[in-house]
């Protein structure tokens, strides 16, 4: 049996892949070696796991480096997490081309194709900038809390449109199409309203990168992974539309863990 753990700057998560089925935890620690320490930990007490029934742990993530040869005696493989991030994309989305995107404090995008993964792009746009942003515009410190008040909000008062500028659409650009992010924001705009205008900027620029990184690398599909992969579902309800950038955007099951499985899975590999 072989975990897989991703040791992110914030929050570590752990994983085992066994007979079809996979099993998640997820803690926060800032100390990586805690932090891996934690999550195998837990994994073992939350499964009734037994430290011998572990082959070796797969590693991978910035807190990663950290790690030792081994861990609670277990040995311990270290895969980079560009691999993990394809290896695990793929596999979730059983897609054996895609453009993967990370969404996590930051952004990176990896292109994948038999027998090749490529770190092809990435942006420090995020969840580090919507947090940084909601607590800053509007004190909210909670993902969970910015998606509570942004089911409320409108972006007609904060968002300027294409049909703001030109009264309709301009050429293949439909009327909704954002023409600039807060571009019309006023008094009467609501806190609400920010918090739906900050989620939307982020998917928005992360979209657009992702679009261009995918036309790049001639993908057809782009996969999304990560803790933020729930806001670009989150916005394309709240928008009550089809989401601008087209259907090739997939956001498979089990998408937040998509990096941990990668790394167990490039162990099985290995």
């Amino acid at each position: 049996m072989i975990v897989g753990i991703d040791i992110g700057g914030s929050t570590t998560d752990a994983v085992i892949l066994e007979n079809g089925t996979i099993h998640v935890v997820t803690i926060e620690a800032n100390d990586p070696i805690a932090a891996a320490a934690g999550a195998l930990g837990k994994l073992a007490s939350d499964f009734g796991l037994q430290l011998d029934q572990i082959e070796r742990v797969a590693a991978t993530g910035a807190g990663a480096r950290a790690l030792g040869d081994t861990l609670f005696g277990r040995p311990v493989l270290k895969v980079s997490e560009f691999t993990a991030i394809g290896i695990g994309g793929t596999w979730l989305a059983d897609k054996d081309h895609a453009l993967v995107i990370s969404l996590g404090t930051g952004t990176a995008m990896v292109s994948v194709t038999p027998g090749k993964i490529t770190h092809v792009s990435g942006t420090g746009v995020g969840g580090g900038t919507l947090l940084g942003l909601a607590k800053h515009m509007l004190g909210v410190v909670t993902i969970e809390r910015l998606e509570e008040m942004a089911r409320k909000g409108d972006l007609r008062r904060v968002d300027l449109t294409v049909r703001d500028i030109a009264g309709g659409p301009i050429g293949d650009l439909d009327p909704s199409t954002t023409a600039a992010n807060f571009g019309k924001v006023g008094a009467d705009a609501t806190p609400e309203d920010k918090a739906l205008a900050i989620m939307n900027m982020i998917v928005e620029s992360i979209g657009v990168l992702a679009m261009a990184s995918a036309r790049a690398c001639g993908q057809e599909n782009i996969v999304l992974t990560g803790k933020l992969s729930r806001l670009f579902a989150f916005v394309q309800e709240a928008k009550r539309l089809a989401y601008p950038f087209g259907r090739r955007f997939l956001i498979p099951d089990h998408a937040d863990y998509a990096t941990a499985i990668g790394a167990a899975r490039a162990a099985q590999k290995d």
